[in-house]
């Protein structure tokens, strides 16, 4: 049996790489995919590759991705060995973005989503504190905070605006098996 595919999505500031982090903890036989960004890897948050735009469109005209996206003025890329990880029946993750569910969906019909969200004024306040953008940048991110997303998917939501324990709790056991699929 091959392993499930999840894409975490929300908000810049809703806290997915918290959540990932714990997950890495919780769960060391979860595959947690690291992303090709077309951002230094000096910009920090998340870890990642960063690539520059050329090498970028030089790796996706090569195949070397299972899945690509733009936002924020930058492309992101899923490698595509989480397609043998997939079949080694390895569950796998990856931070993904809310406008590329679309294709996610239509190339891994069985993709799981779990949204993480929080309230805007604590999106605004994680976004100030880590450093990364200017006031015009959180503006804009705040402003897609509400995008909606696909119709007719598999979605877990969990609200980080409390405790972290909880939010933690909610996402490992989004990451568990569905009763009906035991």
């Amino acid at each position: 049996m091959g392993g499930r595919l999840f894409a975490l999505v929300g908000p810049s500031g809703a806290g997915k790489d918290t959540l990932l982090a714990a997950a890495s903890a919780a769960r060391p036989d979860l595959v947690i995919v690291q992303r090709v960004i077309t951002r230094p890897e000096s910009a920090g948050g998340e870890p990642f590759e960063g690539v520059t735009p050329a090498e970028f469109a030089r790796r996706n005209a090569a195949g070397l991705f299972a899945l690509h996206w733009q936002a924020h003025g930058l492309c992101y890329g899923v490698p595509v060995g989480i397609h043998a990880d997939l079949d080694a029946g390895h569950d796998v993750i990856f931070n993904g973005s809310r406008g590329m569910l679309t294709e996610a969906c239509r190339q891994f019909p069985d993709l799981r989503v779990i949204l993480v969200t929080a309230p805007v004024p604590v999106l605004a306040a994680r976004l100030a504190a880590r450093g990364r953008e200017t006031a015009q940048d959180i503006a804009a991110r705040l402003e897609r905070a509400g995008f909606a997303l696909p119709e007719g998917l598999n979605i877990s939501q969990i609200d980080n605006s409390g405790a972290l324990e909880d939010a933690v709790a909610m996402f490992l056991a989004a990451l568990q098996p569905q009763p009906d699929s035991a």
